[in-house]
């Protein structure tokens, strides 16, 4: 084994001196997992190797039994891990190891604040993979041959981990990878038989590689003695080296569930909840979901790793098989093991079978019981709520055939507890409705606290009637796939006409009529005076604080929606509103007795200042100053 005169030295990609540096001071509490994380990428490896030799078994280069093997070291303090998997090429060298191929590194890195408890958290969101190596060592070297490749085109990656690399050319008869970790002085206990032992049953057990150590034996005397220069060394498998999915259920503990979900998901902390099931009949196949515990940071990235890891009879096909769960479900992670599809599968040839349409929708519904299961330990939910729920409100739109379902998951803020918290169910909701309420209500605002004041609630809180406080930016649009729930429609309480039902008695209806009657000359005036700049005028009885508030036609897009859509860059058709007065404020009975340019003036200032509490823009907000100002003074 020689290196060539072909070496080179390269800077890290200024993403992976940050990530190293972050991970150094960050991560030294929980310095132990790097073996996981270099375990799982060896297994990933071998992996990739008996798929790839599928078409060509000569990638094995006559060693098909594939292994992990782990070695020590303790006077030169090293730990070498090392695989007979796919191995890489120098450019994959330089690729993988000098920099981080994800989309969004600069922004997950904007995020990292240098507060070694936050950060720890942010990394594991981000799997910190082969970089964990610098954890613990002070120095590491990889050497590795890509299979199939001449034995001459080896390679030797070199690093101190402090913003510099060396790559060379390396003579290498083995292919797969070799990793040999010089350890810190404070790192030694890791250059131990026993502590590696026991650091791959933790957290490695369930890899189905066979994870291999050294075991050295020597003969012995009579009388019990070891005899010198007897020495033989044999390789002990230490993990369970069976997939942990197609063991019975029964036989895994949490634990080990656990253990591997922080493998498939490359995160250090525990999931919510998991799924395992076993399907046989007209499909066959095994999967095993998982909810986070957290989300990772490209969770709204178009480009972002989703889907579960697709084997087909238990060999490895890919990492992130999207095809099988919806998009609204992209945070589940997990295995799916089928008989069902052929083990040259691509992505290209998922999308034309019908029986991946069919596993799918099994596993969308299984995945849609897991989380209603998780909904009853309600501190469990609100966690999961609070990490993923926006991304479940995209199910209405995306899902028509789980709509029920996922309406049920939902969680909102309501007038109920006055709380921006998010918790009320829709079932919550309905069992409260008053007698006589054959509707759901619902308001929708830019953010809680001007949807929790908005003049449109007036009449509701008057009467005890609970109001949706809808105020994340999706949720207009979601409230235009939800129509309604368990037979209960959806009202949006600021369009249209406000029609309370039975809830409101014979003699207020028949109060109303006669005070809209009282009030037609005013309302003349009013619109036209205003003139092109609302649609109509009217008297209501919605309002029981405020002079005035705007409404929109029962089907027009919301004003939180235009301005979403305004952003961008979507022209959007202007509209005009509808101006409500209360007939009984005393702004709205002083306009009643002026004349002149002070009507005009006190119209518009009604006008604004009902835009204004809807979360609405004046076009002129000067003039609205000016008109303002006028009044106070006069």
């Amino acid at each position: 084994m020689s290196t060539t005169a072909h070496e080179e030295t390269l800077g890290f990609q200024t993403e992976v001196k940050q990530l190293l540096h972050l991970m150094i001071h960050s991560l030294y509490s929980n310095r132990e997992i790097f073996l996981r994380e270099l375990i799982s990428n060896a297994a990933d490896a071998c992996d990739k190797l008996r798929y790839a030799a599928l078409d060509n078994d000569a990638l094995y280069e006559g060693d098909s039994e594939l292994r992990i093997e782990i070695e020590h070291d303790e006077k030169s303090a090293t730990v070498t891990v090392r695989d007979n998997g796919i191995g890489m090429s120098r450019d994959e060298v330089i690729k993988n190891l000098g920099t981080i191929a994800r989309s969004g590194t600069a922004e997950f890195l904007q995020q990292l604040s240098g507060e070694q408890q936050k950060d720890a958290r942010l990394i594991g969101q981000f799997g910190v993979g082969f970089y964990s190596s610098f954890i613990v060592a002070d120095e590491v070297t990889v050497r590795t041959r890509k299979a199939g490749s001449p034995k001459g085109e080896g390679v030797e990656w070199h690093s101190k981990g402090e913003g510099e690399f060396s790559v060379a050319d390396l003579e290498r008869e083995l292919h797969g990878t070799e990793i040999v970790l010089h350890l810190k002085q404070d790192a030694k206990e890791f250059a131990d038989d026993f502590r590696l032992q026991s650091l791959v049953r933790k957290y490695s057990d369930h890899i189905e590689v066979p994870v291999r150590m050294p075991r050295v034996e020597a003969a012995k005397d009579d009388e019990g003695n070891e005899i010198e220069g007897s020495e033989v060394t044999t390789w002990e498998t230490v993990n369970e080296a069976t997939a942990l999915w197609v063991r019975p259920k029964s036989e895994i503990s949490d634990d080990e569930y656990k253990a591997f979900y922080k493998h498939v998901a490359h995160d250090f902390s525990d999931p919510l909840t998991w799924s395992h099931n076993k399907v046989e009949g007209k499909l066959e196949y095994t999967s095993l979901l998982y909810v986070p515990g957290r989300a990772p940071f490209d969770l709204y990235e178009r480009d972002g790793s989703r889907g579960v890891k697709l084997y087909v009879q238990r060999v490895f096909i890919m990492d992130d098989a999207e095809q099988f769960l919806p998009l609204y479900l992209r945070f589940i992670k997990g295995v799916l093991d089928t008989r069902e599809l052929s083990l040259n599968v691509s992505r290209e040839l998922l999308q034309q079978d019908p029986k991946v349409d069919k596993i799918k929708s099994a596993l969308t519904k299984r995945a849609l019981d897991m989380l209603k299961k998780l909904a009853k330990d309600q501190e469990a939910y609100q966690n999961f709520w609070n990490t993923f729920g926006s991304v479940l409100k995209e199910g209405p739109a995306e899902d028509f055939a789980n709509r029920e379902k996922i309406a049920a998951l939902l969680r909102f803020s309501t007038t109920h507890t006055d709380s921006a918290t998010q918790d009320q169910s829709l079932a919550d909701y309905v069992s409260r409705m008053k007698e006589g309420q054959e509707k759901i209500y619902y308001i929708v605002a830019d953010g809680f606290n001007a949807a929790k004041s908005s003049p449109h609630l007036e009449i509701f809180r008057k009467k005890g009637i609970e109001v949706v406080l809808l105020h994340d930016r999706i949720d207009e649009w979601l409230m235009s796939h939800l129509h309604e729930f368990e037979g209960k429609r959806f009202v949006d309480v600021a369009k249209g006409e406000l029609d309370l039902g039975d809830i409101e008695g014979e003699e207020e209806k028949k109060a109303q009529e006669e005070t809209a009657k009282a009030k037609e000359d005013l309302v003349k005036r009013v619109k036209a005076s205003l003139g092109d700049a609302v649609q109509e005028v009217k008297v209501t009885h919605r309002l029981t604080d405020s002079p005035a508030c705007v409404v929109l036609p029962e089907h027009e897009m919301g004003y939180q929606m235009r301005r979403i859509m305004e952003a961008a860059g979507q022209a959007m058709p202007e509209v005009k509103p509808i101006l409500e007065l209360n007939p009984s404020h005393a702004l709205v009975e002083r306009l009643e007795g002026v004349e002149g340019e002070r009507f005009d003036d006190l119209a518009l200032v009604l006008l604004d200042q009902a835009i204004i509490a809807e979360g609405g823009h004046l076009d002129d907000p000067a003039a609205y100053v000016r008109r303002l100002n006028a009044l106070l003074t006069s």
